[in-house]
């Protein structure tokens, strides 16, 4: 049974709104003014929350903001209820958040078609969309359900790249941001010395270079592909929509974007105080969880002796030296390119001292 948080200060159409939905067989949870109401979604997580927005204490343009505040609570759907119908109501409620809005008083079929509707889209938008090609157009396609969205291109051309093809250079404008179909991609930056400095490594299901799209339209980092791979390429103009103008969407969005974050964060932490062997031993570790799903074949990591001393920070000859004391020492096996992890306990034992 799904559960309705209902704040609203004027007692009949409380008690009339609630019965409405208590025979729709929803759960109904009430409050009488917004501080009452923040309280309760903090404590109860309701699957929607149907707000007053004029009332004392607080109103409720500030429950939504209390609510967003959380991460608990900011992905709640929220409808707003009011006697004002002035447009500057309206804009202003979205521009906050707002999933829906009705105006008092409303007919019973449209209370519930309402509630009923963002139920739905938000229930999928949390189970979320396979990490492919197939998952994006699926999750665009709905995307483009939203009316505020009903704009979003359906023109997703694909790109093909060789190994050592460079998708985007630093300080390019990314006019479309690639979706990784097939592949295998690295980011990477490149200091005054002319020493390369790994900032992703990138498999299927991968936007690369969003953060540049966010922060002036210019990419802050060179894509290169590692093999043989394979983008979609997702207009910016897209991607801007995803994140501003519908919030299950963007929460989504956001949850798509940002999956690597804490690898990356880990990575640096161990750059700035690890030794090369436990960097080495980390980056192994990384690398076959990243790459092996997204492999044929049973070799572990494939990769090249150079991209692998940029990812782990250190000259190629100290990777090749530390490999090959590693090599000796039982934890890894190496045939050309490929690098097989031998001893995965013993060497991330070494990664963690």
């Amino acid at each position: 049974m799904k559960t309705i948080l209902l704040i609203e200060d004027d007692a009949d159409v409380r008690d009339n709104t609630g019965e409405i939905l208590e025979l729709a067989h929803y759960r109904v949870l009430k409050a009488d003014n917004g501080k009452k109401g923040v309280d309760l979604a903090r404590k109860e997580l309701p699957d929607l929350v149907l707000c007053d927005i004029m009332m004392p204490e607080l109103d409720g343009y500030g429950v939504l903001h209390m609510l967003s505040r959380t991460p608990e609570t900011a992905e709640i759907p929220f409808i707003f209820l009011t006697a004002k119908a002035e447009r500057s109501d309206v804009r202003r409620g979205m521009d906050l958040g707002a999933d829906d809005y009705l105006t008092k008083p409303f007919e019973e079929s449209e209370l519930l078609n309402a509630i009923e509707g963002r139920l739905r889209r938000s229930e999928l938008f949390r189970k979320g969309f396979d990490r492919s090609l197939n998952g994006l157009n699926d999750f665009m396609e709905h995307a483009r359900g939203a009316a505020a969205l009903s704009d979003l291109s359906k023109d997703r051309k694909t790109k093909g790249y060789e190994r050592k093809g460079i998708l985007f250079h630093e300080g390019d404008e990314m006019r479309h941001v690639p979706f990784l179909v097939s592949g295998k991609v690295r980011t990477f930056k490149v200091n005054n010395d002319g020493k390369e400095f790994v900032t992703g490594l990138h498999v299927p299901g991968d936007f690369i270079g969003y953060l540049g799209m966010l922060e002036g339209g210019h990419a802050t980092e060179t894509a290169e592909a590692m093999e043989e791979s394979e983008v979609a390429l997702v207009p910016r103009e897209d991607l801007l929509r995803l994140l501003y103008r519908d919030r299950d969407v963007s929460m989504r969005f956001i949850h798509m974007l940002s999956h690597d974050v804490d690898e990356k964060q880990e990575r640096l932490l161990q750059l700035a105080y690890a030794s090369v062997r436990q960097r080495v031993a980390l980056a192994l570790i990384q690398l076959h969880a990243r790459f092996s799903a997204v492999q044929s074949d049973d070799l572990g990591v494939r990769i090249s002796r150079d991209e692998l001393a940029a990812i782990v920070g250190t000259a190629t000859e100290s990777l090749i030296r530390c490999l090959t004391d590693l090599k000796d020492e039982g934890l890894i096996a190496t045939q050309g390119r490929d690098i097989r992890i031998t001893d995965h306990r013993r060497l991330a034992k070494l990664a963690n001292q």
